[in-house]
């Protein structure tokens, strides 16, 4: 892992094949942690992510409104199939960039 500093303002985070209950923690703590670093840009990378689970999603949209609280933004990217389909069906896009 590359060493974190201060004037970084964008990170990448890559959750793995799930995003659920069990996740969630420690995610949210990563994400408060890069914001209270100054980071303005989070992106999601959903690369090999096969599910989510509705505190997954709750963690998405929370992200979203801290980051929006700072100014900043989130982003999810690498999204297929499942994942693209479930982001559109909830209006998720409405929230956050979501690229394929």
């Amino acid at each position: 892992m590359p060493k974190e500093t201060k004037n970084i303002t964008k990170k990448t985070i890559k959750p793995g094949k799930k995003i659920e209950t069990s996740m969630v923690k420690g995610l949210n703590t990563q994400i408060l942690s890069f914001i209270d670093q100054g980071v303005k840009e989070i992106t999601i990378d959903f690369n090999g992510v096969e599910e989510i689970d509705s505190n997954g999603v709750g963690l998405l949209i929370g992200a979203h409104n801290s980051l929006k609280c700072c100014n900043g933004r989130l982003k999810i990217k690498n999204t297929t199939g499942r994942m693209q389909k479930l982001i559109r069906t909830m209006h998720l896009d409405k929230y956050f960039d979501a690229a394929a």
